[in-house]
């Protein structure tokens, strides 16, 4: 006696050796011998047949018509040697039962097995509608390999032409012309960015890169929504007049200095800050709108702000206005450096003008400043900050135990033409980093965010803070020094307009400059509110996602320089190990091979090749 049976999904046969209730132990053509269950037994039978069986019965069972087997089942459940004497009539041989349940286990669409062995024919408004669907699938396989070939070929199908640069960020995975895309994607061995460049769904790999970014970041749009900003409190006017300092392009315009002279040695420095949080409440519309930015993203030739328009202008400290600010007055001795007094106010300012870096830095040169008889823009207010300014810097640098780098060269990138197009011009303007007016601004900003740290933690009121110890940079709720700038404490503070983490610590210091200790009952964020975790996480998430592009930006157009301006040879200085940075152009490359060479050596390069999708760039060392 002979078994066909099922096992892990495959038909077999095999010689019943014994029987059991439940269980048959039996031989296979191969000479196993395996325990089966008698439930996974399909047929039993005598003829000898079992080594050969499954290859007639399949040769067989290609011969039968399905539809016309579904015709003539029975309307109840049957087995199959019950549908093989309807079939093949009463002698149906082992083959032709076995060929049957082949066909029948082949189609389940027409039959649904009901047991082993066991069948029912579909219903005929199932079976309508199950060809339906399978007819609907094989069309949509027909389409979705026609897709795929157009793709490798470099053919955009036009089906897809809208929905394909959704596929760098947010494809819809369930699609057909997603999974298109990834047969492509198989075939051609290359990544979604770079398939979609292949076909020009992009057009060059500016659009590309524009579009990875702010795919991800502002899927809806960088337009801010306009929404309704309440009315500022009335607040005192400073009897100050005051001036910014900011590079040419700047609008938002966060902080401003005056100065009010006591003696000849003893001065008034005021440092303001341009103040928003007047109008932004705690999860208010505006301040939700802000929290989901973060931050200002900044492109060589654009601007994304974290704040509308319409509240910048109100803030801004744009000259000639009377403008909300916070203000930080601190009296010191520009001879010995001491500081005196300070004092914190929330009050009106007038703004005399907004002074721009490159129409004066080459006029306030330390030569300039520190000479009494030197005639200079203003120099009743710069001469005497240069003066404490150095006062500042040197105990920064006490505190760090060494002084800072000096004559690294930063540049301003500027384009003659629009940010999204490839072929706009790229301007490059160098500024030495340590220049006076520079250093004047840093110090004055770094003596306002440590001052007003200072004053938060004095207060026990929760902001956000910056420290570095041992080399590593954190935010956390709580005052500790920084060590690479020099400060027993430090958190941002000035640039409200721009920054988030800056708008939350000016809401806090406002409430502790109205309110003095007990500013902790009623300020916005409560001492151990679990929220500030979640914001940090949050914006230090955005903020180095934004940098990362802003680098990589800067990069893509630092390389379509050198492309704009046939620069195929240039010089570089080794930084470490195998890195190399351009001398005229804030690029740094890797170069294999270098050999002999110690930090600050001065190589000459032949430049290869340009990758500006992958933002790469070949160079030789030519000696």
């Amino acid at each position: 006696m002979y078994v066909l049976f099922e096992e892990s999904g495959q038909f077999k046969t095999a010689t019943i050796l014994s029987e059991a209730e439940t269980s048959l132990q039996v031989e296979l053509p191969t000479g196993k011998r395996s325990k089966i269950k008698r439930a996974n037994v399909i047929l039993s039978f005598n003829d000898a047949v079992q080594n050969t069986l499954i290859e007639q019965a399949t040769a067989l069972s290609n011969d039968i018509d399905v539809e016309f087997l579904w015709e003539i089942c029975p309307e109840s459940s049957f087995d199959v040697t019950q549908l093989a004497k309807e079939y093949y009539g009463d002698n149906a041989s082992t083959v032709e039962k076995t060929a049957l349940f082949l066909r029948l286990h082949e189609h389940p669409i027409y039959f649904h097995r009901k047991g082993k062995g066991v069948f029912a024919a579909a219903p005929k408004e199932i079976l309508q509608a199950a060809l339906l669907a399978q007819e609907k699938k094989r069309q949509q396989e027909l389409q979705l390999q026609a897709w795929a070939q157009d793709m490798i070929s470099g053919i955009v199908p036009e089906a897809l032409r809208e929905v394909l640069p959704s596929f760098i960020h947010n494809p819809d995975k369930n699609s057909l012309g997603w999974k298109a895309f990834q047969l492509a994607m198989q075939e051609t061995h290359l990544q979604v960015a770079e398939l979609l460049l292949k076909l020009k769904v992009f057009p060059h790999e500016l659009a590309l890169h524009r579009a990875m970014f702010l795919g991800k970041y502002f899927p809806k749009g960088i337009d801010n929504p306009h929404l309704p900003i309440p009315d500022i409190e009335e607040l005192p006017l400073a009897e100050i007049k005051a001036y910014s300092v900011d590079d040419v392009d700047t609008t938002e315009i966060d902080d401003a200095f005056s100065i009010q002279k006591i003696n000849d040695k003893e001065f008034i420095f005021g440092i303001h800050i341009a103040c928003p949080a007047l109008v932004i409440d705690r999860n208010s519309p505006l301040d939700l709108a802000a929290r989901q930015r973060m931050s200002t993203v900044y492109f060589p030739g654009q601007k994304i702000p974290m704040q509308a328009k319409e509240l910048i202008d109100l803030f801004s400290l744009n000259e000639g206005t009377y403008a909300p600010a916070l203000s930080l007055y601190v009296t010191a001795n520009i001879d010995t450096g001491e500081i005196l007094n300070k004092e914190s106010k929330l009050e009106k300012i007038f703004i005399q003008e907004n002074l721009r870096i490159t129409h004066i830095e080459h006029l306030l040169t330390q030569e300039a400043l520190e000479d009494e008889q030197a005639n200079i823009p203003h120099a009743e207010l710069f001469k005497p900050m240069w003066a404490f300014a150095k006062h500042l810097k040197k105990a920064r640098e006490e505190f760090r135990g060494k002084p800072e780098g000096t004559g690294r060269i930063e540049y301003l990138f500027k384009l003659d033409g629009e940010a999204d197009d490839p072929n706009a011009k790229l301007l490059l303007i160098p500024r030495m980093r340590n220049a006076p007016l520079d250093l004047i601004v840093a110090e004055y900003m770094i003596l306002c965010n440590s001052s007003w740290a200072a004053l938060l933690d004095e207060l026990g009121l929760p902001g956000i803070f910056r420290s570095q110890r041992n080399g590593q940079v954190r935010m956390s709720t709580y005052a500790l020094p920084h060590d690479a700038i020099g400060v027993e404490c430090y958190a941002w503070t000035s640039s409200p307009l721009r920054r988030y983490v800056d708008l939350f610590n000016q809401r806090q210091l406002i409430e502790g400059i109205k309110h003095g200790v007990s500013a902790r009952l009623v300020a916005p964020y409560k001492p151990k509110d679990p929220s500030i975790f979640g914001l940090i996480s949050d914006f230090e998430s955005k903020y180095t996602s934004y940098l990362d592009a802003q680098n990589k930006m800067e990069r893509y157009w630092c390389m379509r320089y050198l492309q704009q301006n046939q620069i195929t040879r240039t010089t570089a200085t080794i930084i470490r190990d195998e890195l190399v940075r351009f001398d005229q152009l804030p690029l740094v490359v890797p170069i294999a091979g270098l050999v002999n060479v110690e930090k600050g050596d001065s190589v000459t390069l032949d430049i290869l090749d340009m990758d500006l999708f992958n933002l790469t760039i070949e160079c030789r060392v030519v000696n």
